[in-house]
């Protein structure tokens, strides 16, 4: 999971390439966490928006590694815009090998 949280800190707003599914669920679990988190913060000490102080600074690369999974099952980024779609694809595998996005 640190390594998958660190991959998506170091490409914060790359959206050309490929993310492989473990790093993608894996920091979209991060994303989770960090949101409960701030809303149990948010809770604790009665501020409504307190929450986002801790989404706004890891919501681009949460979209840069939605994008690139995308890449990864060899379709378009603008995929991340279809709802039901996109989970589909978010879990299906990664093309082996290259693609037109790049190598896993």
């Amino acid at each position: 999971m640190g390594n998958a949280i660190s991959a998506c800190f170091s490409k914060y707003a790359t959206f050309s390439g490929r993310a492989s599914r473990s790093e993608y669920w894996f920091f979209y679990l991060f994303y989770v966490i960090v949101y409960i988190a701030g809303m149990i913060v948010e809770g604790a000490v009665g501020i409504t928006g307190i929450s986002y102080i801790f989404i706004l600074p890891i919501l681009l690369p949460t979209i840069s590694a939605a994008v690139r999974r995308m890449h990864d099952t060899g379709r378009s980024g603008w995929f991340i815009l279809v709802p039901f779609y996109n989970l589909v694809l978010a879990c299906t595998p990664s093309n082996p090998g290259s693609n037109k996005y790049g190598d896993l």
